[in-house]
């Protein structure tokens, strides 16, 4: 009898808990999330959030929820998606520099693998296991490897790209020589793509058409829609670039007075909030010529419309799900995964040798299918007005991004739209989402397998009007990538960007009161300015985070990357027949000069 005492036991908890599930299944019924991913959109890009560019949809969702004014991400892609989907640090999840960025002496090393590692739970992993039903459609980028596409990482239809990014309006063609090509997987395998779409448009289609499929099942579901737009290149359908046309001409000066002003107007900033510092490389409009002025406001004009463009595809998954019934139970999460891109491909020699084989730069050909642009640093300063820096930087406007959470149940009522201007963190997402869906998070061991637990907070307390603020006064949130690092602790932040864009040293600034960074504190509060570079180095070593190799340069990194992991596997034989030759023809030289010395001789 005492032999089948555990085993009783044992099965009276397997009971108990599959009781509790039925119980938890039979209450409310548990709510949809739509999780939409922006790339590279800066602060002020959503009317919302200060914007002249059209986006209704997403004004609609942030007018029925909150938005979170002093909200961080990473400042490059893969990073932050990589904390959106596990709620871990990048640091600790694998992707602690991304593949084109990271130094050569880093790839590898723990926390450095530009994947996600095996120590890491993914929120569609957990929500599938306690009965949703998982979508994923758009930018991947967190590893192709079997262990990290879609449906080993919860999703149980996907269709996804799993790089940094491609072209708009051709699915095989790359934007970059950043990999050996365009990599696309359906559900895990690799897919076969149209030769031709747009990108937003596309995996809008995707996700109704998984809702679609499944539009009888009677479990929730959750959907990761992540954009191309606007990541380079720029482009967009002509009709939505012809809304544009002369919106831009007063130049990028006016534009980022125009967008801090309105963030002013909208309560996302303080009022008289300084504007970010210019720096000596910012060109002023009226010194452009009027042909220089015509191009660079027509790249301002598709920029607009591919943000456009991606908020009415965004509108008709709204209007989907309003005719199937399942809006009203819907959640809503909108973000960016970094602040505004400023980089120019052409400004180095082989990238413009490359895109000029491969795009088309003429003024009326800008958007469209074969043509290349950007805004550039000038335009990136507009779109994250009035924030300091943008993309890849640890100012205020690489890291601080819109977000938008709309729908919850019981949401704080108000007269007003809501904004909520305490320090929030991608790694909330998680936690947020766990909370909405009640499902508990597994802690250090998930499946027998050890884990990181979660590093941010539920961001609902404050949704629903339970707390004022996300962190406490004296918490502190630390942050790295490239070597410019950042860490928060009530309304502070302790800042160095390295150079050209800062001078490698710490600074200080009240990042509520001074979201531009204009004022450094770091003499008038010693004592913070000191115990807060002590904090950093603890997070720091928490973290595993490692010190960039000297003279350090991302731009010269890149075309180093791009030569080990895709020129050298690409063309490593044919270098080396070459060096073959070379060798052969060298021996064959001294063997003739010998003889012929012999023979004088």
């Amino acid at each position: 009898m005492i032999f089948f005492r555990p085993m009783f036991s044992k099965a009276l908890a397997t009971v108990a808990l599959l009781v509790l599930c039925a119980s938890t299944q039979a209450g409310a019924k548990r709510p949809n999330i739509v999780v939409l991913l922006a790339d590279d959109w800066g602060y002020s890009d959503v009317g919302a959030f200060g914007s002249e560019i059209q986006t209704p949809h997403l004004n609609q969702l942030a007018q029925r929820g909150m938005r979170f004014s002093n909200f961080h991400v990473s400042a490059s892609c893969s990073p932050t998606r990589s904390m959106l989907l596990t709620g871990v640090d990048n640091h600790l999840n694998g992707v602690g520099n991304m593949r084109e960025t990271i130094p050569q002496s880093h790839v590898g090393r723990d926390g450095y693998l530009s994947v996600l590692n095996q120590r890491v739970v993914t929120v569609a992993s957990l929500l599938q296991d306690s009965g949703y039903r998982t979508y994923a459609a758009g930018k991947w980028h967190v590893g192709k490897e079997p262990h990290n596409l879609p449906p080993a990482r919860g999703f149980d239809r996907s269709l996804v790209m799993g790089d940094s990014g491609s072209d708009n309006w051709e699915t095989g063609k790359l934007y970059l020589d950043l990999t050996e090509k365009v990599y696309w997987y359906e559900n895990g395998h690799e897919a076969q793509m149209p030769k031709t779409f747009y990108s937003s448009e596309f995996y809008i289609n995707q996700t109704i058409g998984y809702l679609k499929a499944d539009a009888k099942s009677d479990k929730p579901f959750f959907a990761y829609v992540a954009f191309q737009a606007n990541h380079i290149p720029v482009q967009a359908p002509q009709s939505f670039i012809d809304k544009y046309k002369g919106r831009y001409n007063k130049g990028w000066d006016v534009l980022r007075q125009e967008r801090r002003n309105k963030a002013i107007e909208l309560g996302l900033m303080p009022a008289n909030t300084p504007m970010a510092p210019l720096p000596s490389t910012h060109v002023a409009w009226d010194a452009l010529s009027d042909t220089d002025q015509a191009y660079q406001a027509r790249r301002m004009e598709v920029y607009a419309a591919m943000a456009e463009a991606m908020d009415h595809h965004i509108g008709r998954l709204l209007a989907h799900l309003k005719d199937s019934g399942e809006y009203d139970n819907t959640v809503f999460v909108f973000m960016s995964d970094n602040g505004a891109e400023a980089s120019d491909p052409y400004a180095l020699a082989l990238g413009r040798w490359w895109l000029d084989q491969h795009y088309d730069r003429s003024m009326d050909r800008l958007g469209g299918p074969g043509a290349f642009s950007i805004i550039g640093p000038n335009w990136a300063r507009a779109a994250t007005a009035p924030l300091n820096t943008y993309k890849f930087f640890a100012g205020e406007g690489g890291i601080r991004v819109p977000l938008i959470i709309s729908g919850v149940p019981n949401m704080a009522k108000a007269t007003t739209p809501q904004i909520q201007t305490s320090l929030a963190h991608v790694n909330d997402i998680v936690p947020t989402l766990l909370d909405l869906a009640k499902v508990q998070h597994p802690g250090t061991t998930y499946k027998g397998q050890s884990i990181y637990p979660l590093t941010g907070h539920s961001l609902l307390p404050v949704i629903t009007g339970a707390a004022s603020r996300v962190r406490g006064p004296n918490e502190v949130l630390g942050y790295e990538l490239s070597g410019n690092r950042a860490l928060f602790k009530g309304d502070h932040k302790l800042l160095s960007n390295l150079p050209p864009v800062g001078d490698g040293q710490w600074h200080l600034y009240n990042i509520v009161q001074d979201p531009g960074e204009t004022h450094d504190l770091q003499l008038a509060q010693p004592v913070l300015f000191h115990s807060m570079q002590a904090d950093y180095a603890k997070w720091s070593k928490d973290n595993g985070v490692l010190e960039m190799p000297k003279g350090y340069d991302p731009i010269q990194q890149v075309i180093v990357n791009a030569l080990v992991f895709v020129y050298w596997p690409r063309y490593q034989w044919h270098l080396l027949a070459l060096l073959t030759a070379l060798m052969v023809g060298l021996g064959w030289w001294w063997h003739q000069r010998l003889g012929r010395i012999k023979a004088s001789s």
